[in-house]
């Protein structure tokens, strides 16, 4: 195991003046970084993440930021920040600013919980998605990319004539199809909470004609899910201290789920280290990149694991741009990027 450690979080504000000519001076702004550790399991690790690299801070002060969306085609970043209600956005050479409020509750009903937009994703027509906690639905922005308004449609609110719990995370196949899962976070009490309708913490797959199909009830409380390139193959990540693992299955012929085993149990670092599995992405090698105790983990496609990146924040959940040379994540009160090679 090689590891390269730094123990305490820094940052690294400041600014450089230098001369261009004459009296002409121009200001150049630092980077804000914060440190992490890199725990590599061989040298695969070092493949994807240069060795002393350092995460750069693009927001920070926020309550709880998740759901980090890449948007190639505007060169910009959007995240949810769950407790105000809140999606921002960032671009580069700016700060984030708000960029859809309300994003998850759009009633004027008051409570506490978990409120605002969890997972954002684009719809094959490159419409926003929401998974929004607050109105216990998946939904869709009516406005376009680059003049948002917080005016939605439903795609899907219940099974069975029953409200969803919290709509969680979502992915789309190439073929329109829609899976998501669905714990009790965005519940002001949880799994107590009065208004809980559904027993069990569902993943379903809503086909796009608009047929609605519960695919697992199995699994305590499923969260990150994503396909990965073959979209023959998911990985569903349960965030349940008492079985904090990642689920591999098999989609069959009518896409249902087949074939389920552990990818990965995190049981024994989750023992020491803060967090549970939750936001993932996988790249176009088929490289899991997993949020999880401690950080970020990163899995060879058959569950090997590569290593960590071992932060001093709960790390929610990550996003790749196009070209997969940066990682965009979101902890606790900060979003971050960190370069990959």
């Amino acid at each position: 195991m090689k590891t390269s450690s730094i123990y305490s979080l820094i940052l690294l504000l400041g600014g450089m003046l230098y001369s261009c000519g004459g009296n002409n001076k121009h200001e150049v702004q630092k980077k804000a970084l914060m440190p992490f550790t890199i725990i590599s399991e061989g040298d695969k690790l070092y493949s994807i993440i240069e060795e002393g690299t350092q995460a750069e801070i693009l927001g920070s002060g926020y309550a709880w930021t998740e759901g980090p969306l890449w948007i190639e085609e505007e060169e910009m970043l959007l995240f949810s920040e769950i407790p105000a209600n809140k999606v921002h956005f960032w671009k580069e050479g700016s700060a984030p600013k708000v960029y859809l409020h309300p994003a998850g509750l759009t009633s004027n009903e008051k409570r506490g919980g978990e409120v605002g937009s969890n997972g954002l994703l684009l719809d094959p027509n490159g419409k926003l998605v929401l998974c929004q906690h607050g109105d216990r639905r998946l939904a869709r922005m009516l406005a376009t990319l680059d003049a948002p308004a917080p005016d939605y449609e439903d795609i899907v609110s219940e099974f069975k004539g029953k409200p969803f719990n919290s709509p969680n995370d979502a992915v789309f196949d190439t073929k329109g199809n829609l899976y998501f899962t669905d714990p009790p976070y965005g519940l002001e009490y949880r799994m107590d909470d009065p208004k809980k309708a559904i027993d069990f913490q569902g993943v379903y797959k809503l086909n796009k004609e608009g047929d609605l199909r519960l695919l697992l009830d199995s699994i305590t409380r499923p969260n990150g899910i994503a396909f990965f390139p073959d979209e023959k193959r998911l990985i569903i990540a349960n965030s349940d201290p008492e079985k904090p693992i990642w689920y591999f299955y098999i989609l069959d012929e009518n896409k249902g789920l087949k074939e389920g085993r552990i990818f990965y149990d995190a049981s024994e670092i989750a023992k020491n280290e803060a967090g549970l599995p939750d936001g993932l992405k996988i790249m176009k090698d088929g490289t899991v990149i997993a949020t999880g105790p401690g950080g970020i983990w990163f899995f060879g496609p058959e569950g090997i694991l590569l290593g960590r990146l071992k932060f001093s924040e709960l790390v929610s959940n990550v996003a790749l741009n196009k070209k997969e040379n940066f990682l965009f994540v979101t902890a606790d009160s900060y979003v971050l990027r960190i370069p990959l090679k």
